[in-house]
């Protein structure tokens, strides 16, 4: 069963050894990187373990952005090993509910953004209601109302 985990002292590792398909590192972020930013915007954001039972098979971060107000999801990535079996798209239903409980500000707006070549991402996120917004060189920007 999917489920998300607070990335804590005991499990941080767990995502550094998580992998990236190759040609993917242009599409995300490392959770190595996104976790020296989880501890900048520590105030305002919560990153996550994604999980099969006991088994950490990809990361995401939720972040609130309190001058829009909004909420973003950040570096969310699957491990190579375990790509194409739904847990993308699994983990982000659980992503979306933990953000309508609104735990850092009261905005029921969901952002994110996309390389435009990540086209197994977009047809995800489009499956979810999030609508296309502007693009920005190679990124495309991705909008959800939770309300």
């Amino acid at each position: 069963m999917i489920n998300l985990r607070k990335i804590t002292e005991e499990n941080f590792i767990d995502a550094f050894n998580l992998k990236l398909a190759k040609g993917q590192e242009e599409f995300v972020s490392h959770p190595i990187r996104s976790l020296a930013q989880a501890y900048v915007y520590r105030e305002q954001c919560q990153p996550f373990g994604i999980y099969v039972d006991d088994t950490m098979v990809g990361y995401v971060m939720v972040i609130y952005d309190y001058d829009i107000p909004e909420y973003d999801i950040w570096h969310m990535m699957i491990d190579e090993a375990q790509q194409k079996k739904g847990y993308g798209s699994a983990a982000l239903d659980l992503i979306l509910d933990y953000i309508k409980t609104k735990p850092f500000g009261s905005s029921g707006r969901v952002a994110l953004t996309c390389n435009k070549d990540n086209l197994g991402a977009i047809k995800i996120y489009k499956s979810k209601g999030f609508e296309t917004g502007e693009v920005f060189d190679d990124e495309i920007e991705f909008s959800l109302n939770l309300e």
